[in-house]
């Protein structure tokens, strides 16, 4: 038992460590920030547009975990979104706290200065 201890011990102060090792989330580069109302798939609403998800669609959770969109509850939830090639919303994360604070472009700050550049 008295070898056992200092093992047990390494093992408790290693689990304690865990929280530390959390990885931030990648976003990709052209992700847009809104907050979104889940509705009946595959409508959402996103800054009080009505969207479409596309039928691939996946939104990942605070944790990182798929969610399905019949789970979702609330409404301006603040996400992280793609759009595909057809207009739909592909990817959605949903942020915490800390991620909603960093500085994102959303949906009509793009689009001014996707035409600003032209």
């Amino acid at each position: 038992m008295p070898r056992l201890l200092p093992l047990l011990l390494a093992v408790l102060m290693a689990l304690t460590t865990l929280p530390a090792w959390a990885i931030d989330r990648p976003f990709p580069a052209n992700i847009l920030r809104g907050k979104m109302t889940p509705g009946y798939f595959p409508d959402i609403s996103i800054d009080g547009k009505a969207r479409q998800l596309s039928p691939a669609a996946r939104i990942f959770n605070r944790d990182n975990m798929i969610e399905m969109p019949a789970a979702l509850r609330g409404k301006d939830l603040v996400v992280n979104y793609t759009v595909d090639g057809m207009g739909n919303i592909d990817r959605i994360w949903i942020l915490t706290a800390e991620e909603a604070a960093q500085k994102v472009p959303t949906a009509a700050e793009a689009a001014a200065a996707a035409a600003a550049a032209k």
